[in-house]
């Protein structure tokens, strides 16, 4: 086995603590591009929504049906491609799968990717392809990687200077599994002012943007100055180098001015109309996703909301995948449509750009991708004689779904081809990480070839730069 096949978590732990520890060492970093004819790049989006579904969401259940095979005792594995059923949408070319009517009566509003490649990581460890996701990289890395989010917060700057330009929603840290989550839940070397503000559950939300509770406004004032006292005061051993400890109180200068700010009531979802929450309160996520839009609404750079990752849980489906993947459909379908119709109503769909996606794919047989298979983690019987087994099971990352809505993407819009026979794997128009940055960053009005010094080496914001935007999915 190579040495990134035995990479554990232990191992990852130790890398992302150690590039953490240098990030708060390095000096400021400075930005730098590559000068091209190509890099001057007009914007088409002024925000980002990303829908993150954690746990790996497969495809062959949700955008991308294959041969529905029903449920029945002694159905054989190798027969089970998708356990529901193909739905027609509003694009006569698009079919979606039964639990998803809803998102396919707006598909004539968006782009879907059915031909997203993982990275060959090695063993799957969801964090590890969470983390390539979520910064363009493979750990392990010798620098703290920042949050595509941070790239944009940093690069853009915030659109509305009392709102966080980077807010995350929907995702605890304290879970299975949280101190990898956290090595991407963070602006890394690029400084504390440039992570997400983060609210775990979007139910309390408001009570992120005010003053504990029975704590008066001149005793809040007072622990707020003590503190930064305290960072300032610091040595530079435990608040880092002069750039971060600048860059922790920047960020706390800029949390205080959002407690006595009017966008605050952003925050609150009790101002919503009832008839609006009610169609998004499908759970946590549906309520992350109208709290979303309602940060979009004033002013919000970057925003992630996701169905959370835990370990088992949720899109993690080990087990129970066909009746978890029906849950799941529920709390997802109705709110992402509605935010897609709600930010249209608006006048801001066209520039907001949505993005659902996970960090890999599954099936019932397959782990890894056909060539290049690693160790099975999840026991299939030869027989399914129990529902609990009626599902997909195992990591799959040769192809995977991504939906796009917005911020100049195509309506209507098909990309990329999987084979509809198992292994169902991307046969057309492959997708990797690097170019969906780069497709994402393009949108923004920002060059795949953009960099940051740090060490004294350039950092891109595409592994070495080299992410390609795919213009065919821009309108």
């Amino acid at each position: 086995m190579t040495q990134q096949n035995n990479f554990n978590r232990r191992a990852f732990l130790k890398h992302t603590s150690a590039a953490t520890l240098g990030a708060l060492a390095a000096g400021s970093p400075r930005q730098i591009l590559a000068k091209t004819a190509s890099d001057s790049i007009e914007p088409t989006a002024d925000s980002v929504i990303l829908l993150w579904m954690g746990g790996g969401m497969a495809s062959t259940e949700t955008f991308d049906p294959k041969l529905y095979t029903e449920f029945e005792k002694g159905l054989s594995p190798e027969k089970v491609l998708s356990t529901f059923p193909a739905i027609d949408t509003c694009v006569d070319h698009i079919k979606l799968t039964k639990g998803l009517e809803k998102i396919g009566s707006v598909m004539d509003r968006g782009t879907l990717i059915r031909s997203y490649k993982a990275g060959d990581l090695g063993f799957i460890l969801h964090s590890r392809h969470q983390f390539q996701w979520h910064t363009g990289y493979a750990p392990p890395l010798s620098v703290a990687a920042p949050h595509i989010g941070s790239v944009v917060s940093r690069t853009l700057g915030p659109r509305n200077p009392a709102m966080p330009a980077f807010i995350d929603i929907g995702q605890r840290l304290d879970v299975g599994e949280g101190e990898e989550l956290k090595a991407f839940h963070s602006a890394g070397f690029l400084g504390s002012e440039y992570g997400p503000f983060h609210i775990a559950n979007p139910d309390h939300a408001l009570t992120a943007v005010r003053p504990p509770s029975g704590m008066s406004k001149s005793r809040f004032a007072n622990r707020y100055n003590t503190y930064k006292k305290l960072v300032e005061q610091s040595p530079i051993g435990l608040a880092g180098s002069d750039y971060q400890k600048d860059s922790l109180l920047r960020s706390l200068d800029n949390a205080h001015r959002l407690l006595t700010s009017p966008s605050a009531k952003a925050f609150d979802l009790s101002l919503e109309k009832k008839e609006t929450y009610d169609i998004y309160n499908t759970g946590q996520f549906g309520r992350g996703c109208l709290l979303a839009r309602r940060l979009v609404e004033s002013g919000a750079r970057f925003i992630e909301v996701t169905t959370e990752y835990v370990p088992f849980l949720n899109w993690d489906t080990h087990e129970n995948g066909h009746t978890r993947l029906r849950d799941m459909k529920r709390a997802i379908d109705a709110p992402i449509a509605q935010l897609v119709l709600d930010l249209e109503e608006r006048g801001l769909l066209d520039r907001t750009l949505i993005v659902l996606a996970s960090e890999f794919s599954r099936d019932m047989l397959v782990e890894g991708k056909p060539g290049n298979k690693v160790r099975d983690q999840v026991h299939v019987p030869d027989k399914i004689n129990e529902l609990k087994h009626y599902g997909m099971h195992r990591h799959f990352t040769d192809a995977g779904s991504v939906l796009m809505f917005g911020g100049g993407i195509k309506k209507g819009h098909l990309h990329g081809v999987t084979a509809d026979e198992r292994p169902c794997k991307t046969i057309k128009d492959p997708v990797i990480i690097e170019d969906l940055h780069a497709t994402i960053y393009r949108a923004m009005g920002i060059s795949p070839k953009l960099a940051y010094e740090v060490e004294k080496r350039p950092f891109y914001v595409t592994r070495d730069g080299l992410g390609k935007p795919i213009e065919s999915l821009y309108s």
